[in-house]
């Protein structure tokens, strides 16, 4: 069978590709109930696995730990919600640093951002297995904590290669609800049952129980919650929610977090109180703090209810929260890739799902070895590290953009600003800088295993940015993006009719086994076979009437085009050819109205190439600047087919010859 290309420089273009297709699919409208309910997703679900993590830490001071960091929790949601006002475009704090300050900024970012995703999903997945032993014993164990993670995580790649759009996360609100409610009873349950402050504030000695180190460790752990924040911040550019509703969001949501932070962290303590300068709360229920907690309840019946109630809920809100983590780092590694921060097979659309499917199959890999570690602590650490220094980015870019883009309309603005020359620093947003530079440094500091994992990770990176940026010719600090349809798979299609235009260059042979091939596709799994469509076109001046008489060797040339053709494309089993010559002013339009009236599928085409004589399209010369790539008949063709065209031509040091 003949090769459908003789020469591997060929290249094969395919255009007519709607190029905002991607975009369309991968983004859906939101109101605000879905960006409060994808927040307190995480927010509730940071009780089910961080409570024990921080309280092992900070021990009888764990309130005094989620009060500070419900504070930066709040400053920091008000920061994102006044960068995402200026700025509506998925990609967080990465997108805020990328206005404020330059690309590199806006990389180091996400690039920290997408390692605290990974870390909490593997948090998470872990912890369902221990809340599901409330069910079953045995669940918790080693082995089953294993496969429960693994299709934890299995589940939500597959929901997310799926395509999980914004229109559909509706069960995250009411679940969100439904866990209020079930923590606000467990509260009034609870401290009705068990209430006594003595068990908190006697285990305290300043210093020593906790010492400082583990109560600064142990608050900056408490901030997992605010990934919440990061997750519904990669749905900007979707959201749906006007000025007042924005305000009422930056209340209502810092509000319900302080009380789920601090009362969980009081009732908690006194239903496992720190003895002998510990809690059970950092050790047998470090994983699954919230069942330690309804434990104590009293009487047996009651505390089996909570424990089903509890088991249930928390298994169900970290599969969210795992989800959630999966939806934020999937749209913000689409939004590294298309503005070239990395490779873009990282960013690679699905080509009928419009999802990211590398990166999201890569994150669950990655997310399913770190549950292979089962040590929470550890994984807590390293996510401190990254979380800390995106914050820390995140309210530094507010801050600048209050003075580079002073003027620019915002939907909100935090409030308690002080005018400073020409702009104005708003006072919650320079606290939680101020905050998570402290922490981060803190990190640095006292959990040598998270500097060493997360300062790995950030020298790949940047590694990585850097060697990629420069194989791309482009500047470390510039913006560049591709457009969304570059990242899309391409589709896998089938062609039942394709027209063949022919010039009589040596490249026709080439043009026919291309559309041969692709036709021969398509009749494999049709019993009609498959058409080609040859056509050879006469090009009449306009000098001439156009059923003017054609010269009769130009007639017999076309004759013998065709003749070739026709012996070419038949050598493929299944394909048909058809043969024609028609008339026209030029042969671009000519070939656009026999597609159009023949109805063919694709148009396979020789691109010529453009002219290089100069002097402007009236003395035959250069035309407009995208002309430099092909020729004027090709450029129509292109412009103006009903179907999709297919170009191949020869690499740059060939020059077609006459056949």
């Amino acid at each position: 069978m003949r090769p459908a290309l003789r020469n591997a420089g060929h290249a094969r273009l395919r255009l007519r590709r709607g190029a905002g297709e991607a975009s369309e699919l991968i983004t859906r409208g939101v109101g605000a109930p879905g960006l409060f309910a994808l927040a307190l997703s995480t927010v509730g679900a940071s009780l089910y696995f961080a409570l024990g993590v921080v309280a092992g830490d900070a021990l009888g001071l764990t309130p005094i730990a989620f009060l500070v960091a419900g504070v930066l929790f709040v400053v920091t949601l008000l920061s994102y919600i006044e960068g995402n006002s200026l700025h509506p475009e998925r990609g967080g704090a990465s997108t805020f640093a990328r206005y404020a300050f330059n690309e590199l900024v806006s990389f180091v970012a996400g690039w920290a951002i997408l390692l605290d995703y990974l870390i909490v999903m593997a948090i998470g997945a872990l912890a369902v297995s221990h809340y599901l032993a409330a069910f079953w014993g045995l669940a918790d164990d080693s082995a089953a904590e294993i496969v429960i993670s693994a299709a934890t995580i299995a589940f939500v790649a597959a929901s997310n290669v799926r395509g999980l759009s914004a229109d559909r996360l509706g069960f995250v609100l009411p679940l969100s609800l439904l866990n209020i409610a079930l923590v606000v009873t467990v509260l009034g349950v609870g401290l009705g049952q068990l209430f006594d402050l003595g068990a908190i504030t006697d285990t305290v000695h300043l210093g020593s129980t906790p010492d400082w180190d583990d109560l600064v460790f142990g608050t900056v752990v408490a901030t997992v919650a605010m990934l919440g924040i990061e997750s519904a911040s990669g749905l900007a550019g979707e959201v749906r929610v006007g000025r007042r509703k924005l305000r009422r969001l930056a209340m209502v949501t810092p509000a319900v977090a302080l009380v789920l932070f601090v009362g969980g962290s009081v009732l908690a303590l006194m239903a496992v109180p720190v003895h002998g300068g510990s809690t059970e709360l950092g050790g047998r229920w470090i994983e699954s703090p919230m069942l330690g907690v309804v434990s104590a309840f009293t009487p047996g019946g009651v505390m089996d209810a909570f424990r089903y109630a509890v088991g249930a809920m928390g298994a169900a809100l970290l599969v969210v929260t795992v989800n959630s983590q999966m939806l934020g780092l999937s749209r913000l590694a689409y939004s590294l890739a298309t503005n070239r921060q990395v490779p873009s097979i990282v960013g690679r659309l699905d080509r009928r799902r419009a999802t990211p499917y590398v990166a999201i199959s890569l994150a669950a890999v990655i997310a399913f070895g770190l549950t292979l570690t089962s040590d929470l602590k550890f994984l807590a650490g390293i996510f401190a590290f990254g979380a800390m220094l995106a914050f820390a980015i995140a309210n530094l870019s507010v801050l600048r953009l209050r003075f580079s883009e002073r003027d620019r309309p915002s939907a909100y603005r935090v409030p308690l600003s002080v005018p400073v020359g020409r702009g104005s620093i708003p006072l919650p947003t320079a606290l939680g800088a101020l905050l998570a530079a402290v922490a981060w440094i803190s990190v640095i500091v006292l959990h040598r295993g998270a500097l060493i994992v997360g300062g790995s990770w950030m020298t790949f990176g940047v590694l990585l940015y850097v060697v990629y940026r420069q194989a791309q010719d482009k500047p470390l600090t510039k913006r560049f993006t591709i457009p969304a349809a570059a990242l899309r798979e391409p589709e896998e299609v089938e062609y039942g009719s394709i027209l063949v235009p022919l010039f009589g260059e040596e490249l026709d042979d080439d043009i026919v086994g291309t559309a041969g091939r692709l036709a021969a596709d398509h009749a494999d799994e049709s019993e009609g076979g498959a058409v080609l469509e040859a056509l050879y076109v006469f090009e009449i001046p306009m000098s001439l009437p156009i059923d003017a008489r054609v010269p009769e060797e130009r007639v017999e040339e076309a004759k013998r085009l065709l003749a070739r053709a026709k012996e070419v494309g038949e050598e493929y089993e299944g394909v048909e050819v058809a043969t024609a010559m028609v008339r026209g002013r030029s042969a671009g339009a000519a070939i656009v109205s026999e597609a159009r009236r023949r109805g063919v599928e694709a148009i396979v085409l020789a691109a010529e190439q453009p002219t290089r004589v100069r002097g402007g399209a009236i003395l035959g010369g250069r035309g407009r600047a995208r002309d430099r790539f092909v020729g004027e008949t090709t450029r129509y063709v292109v412009e103006k087919a009903p179907c999709k065209v297919i170009l191949t031509a020869p690499p740059a040091d060939e020059t077609p010859k006459p056949l």
